[in-house]
């Protein structure tokens, strides 16, 4: 078999069978192909794309390229959840003490935040002490013990995966459907999970920035993880503002805090249950929509999620009193308020935008070896569809850094834009893709 059979054969908008796919996923793997003819192939899935049944083949051999975790020994159904990403998307941090004090097993692989968006990972090392690089034993153990388990994803996980993606992001071929989605099902399929909740995003903030965009690459996943034999929903959720109210890292911990305590922002709150929702029902916890969320309801009301937020901490390291006493997670020195200096209707928000405020602060990283300022970044007080008046509180600045807080002004002022005329708020859940 020769690559430059296989590049010719999709550059005339044949398909490719599961023995070329393989060929050359396990090929570029190992090294045996070079760079310049996976990066041919790529440009031609790019122009003439891929089937349903060549989408799930590349993932399958990009899953099965390095290790494939094996959790059969852990009793019970094993769900993981996983975001497209976006500003202040803190979700994991409730949802999955949520589900797993209803009695559903969480295991879930999490990376780093890169450039403006946060990774769940960094948000919880807020916590002194947690830690994410454990054994497999150890992430089993969670799991069994606490109905918990969190561990960053290691270089045996998908390695294909991690290959093609550096190389579609320097050939300008990153954004193709098939491409898109194999690259983020093979690392959920890998990781073990019997079923698999996605949260895709569209908006301003998110990769999608069109609807129908996101609608088809949820259709895209949804039908990779079910016809690999994994339960797999995907809820479609508005990204066009930043989600809740609180950017930054241990900013957002605290606010999931006070979600789990019942007084977290309405749109957060509906992400939440919609997601968690749909994680008890594909766990077979619970048998519809409302007896979910009422599940979930009395989870918040009893104090059962929380407290399970608490354990899960201190399973991995951390310091659970951080979880009952928010103010000993990591503060900034300076809060700044930004002053509304116009009257009207919030009718628009960049979201990317507040994502950059929070990075110009120290909150995200530019480079993978850039070290994270935990403590800074921003709280809104206003929203898409909130009347202010001239001098009300748009947001709080968190800082350590008066010039960085100067250069982070300026830009969240550029990303406000008020009207005279009044602005409908957004709806926050576009759909669900079974």
């Amino acid at each position: 078999m020769r690559m430059y059979d296989i590049i010719m054969k999709k550059r005339n908008g044949e398909e490719l069978s599961e023995e070329e796919i393989r060929f050359f996923v396990n090929g570029y793997t190992k090294g045996e192909i070079p760079d310049y003819q996976v990066s041919a192939l790529m440009m031609a899935i790019y122009f003439q794309k891929m089937t349903k049944q060549e989408t799930l083949t590349l993932t399958l051999a990009m899953a099965e390229s390095g290790e494939m975790l094996d959790l059969s020994d852990i009793p019970g159904i094993k769900v993981d959840k996983h975001s497209t990403g976006g500003v202040g998307d803190k979700t994991s941090l409730v949802l999955i003490p949520m589900v797993a004090s209803c009695g559903l097993k969480v295991a879930k692989m999490s990376g780093r935040g890169l450039g403006h968006t946060g990774g769940t990972i960094d948000k919880l090392e807020s916590f002194d002490g947690f830690v994410t690089g454990l054994s497999l034993e150890a992430f089993k153990k969670g799991v069994n013990t606490v109905g918990i388990s969190l561990m960053g994803q290691t270089a045996d996980l998908a390695p294909a995966d991690k290959k093609l993606y550096a190389l579609r992001d320097v050939t300008a071929t990153v954004d193709n459907l098939s491409l898109i989605a194999s690259s983020i099902m093979s690392k959920k399929l890998a990781a073990g999970a019997d079923c698999i909740v996605l949260d895709v995003k569209t908006g301003s903030g998110a990769f999608m920035k069109k609807e129908e965009d996101a609608f088809a690459l949820a259709k895209e996943m949804t039908d990779i993880g079910n016809m690999s034999g994994r339960k797999t929903i995907a809820v479609v959720t508005d990204m066009d503002q930043p989600l809740g109210n609180a950017v930054g890292n241990a900013l957002e911990v605290k606010e999931a805090i006070e979600t789990l305590k019942g007084q977290g922002p309405e749109d957060f709150v509906q992400v939440c249950m919609a997601l968690g929702t749909q994680m008890l029902i594909a766990g077979n916890v619970a048998k519809n929509e409302e007896e979910a969320r009422t599940m979930l309801k009395n989870s918040i009301e009893s104090g059962a999620a929380l407290q399970k937020l608490a354990d899960f901490v201190q399973m991995q390291g951390g310091d659970a009193r951080q979880v009952y006493s928010p103010e000993l997670l990591p503060q900034a020195k300076l809060q700044i308020p930004i002053l509304a200096d116009k009257e009207g209707y919030i009718k628009h928000i960049d979201c990317d935008e507040i994502g950059i405020c929070s990075l110009l602060l120290g909150g995200g990283r530019e480079t993978k070896e850039d070290t994270i300022d935990l403590s800074v970044g921003l709280v809104l007080k206003k929203k898409v569809g909130d009347f202010v008046k001239v001098g009300d509180t748009l947001a709080v600045i968190h800082a350590n850094s008066k010039e960085k807080a100067i250069q982070a002004t300026k830009r969240f002022y550029a990303a406000y834009h008020i009207g005279t005329e009044e602005w409908k708020k957004p709806a926050i859940i576009k759909g669900i893709v079974l």
